[in-house]
């Protein structure tokens, strides 16, 4: 689990964040991202119903990409928000694939 201090949790900063945030999407995985004005980032994942009708396989890959983020969380440049949209294709892949995939939109993005 990320830090309390990590995790992007009110409704009105997601809805700000989906709304005026730059994207940069993968096969896997996309990211949105918005300065924050912070002295850290934040993250969230989103795993929608689209992804997968059961619950089960939605949070084992939130859970999934929770850990990658924590481990890769000293790299970060601290002051954005950043919200991971998985879409359809994560299901059918590997933990690494997953990663990659998501190591090569975070660098992408001025926050790695």
């Amino acid at each position: 689990m990320l830090p309390k201090e990590n995790r992007l949790r009110l409704d009105k900063d997601i809805k700000t964040l989906f709304a005026k945030g730059k994207g940069v999407f993968g096969v896997i995985c996309g990211i949105k991202y918005r300065s924050n004005h912070l002295s850290v980032s934040r993250f969230a994942v989103v795993v929608g119903i689209k992804v997968s009708k059961k619950a089960v396989v939605r949070n084992r890959l939130r859970r999934q990409i929770r850990a990658m983020l924590r481990q890769e969380l000293e790299h970060f440049r601290p002051g954005y928000d950043l919200m991971i949209l998985v879409r359809p294709a994560a299901v059918n892949q590997t933990r690494d694939e997953i990663q990659t995939d998501l190591l090569k939109n975070l660098k992408k993005t001025p926050v790695l």
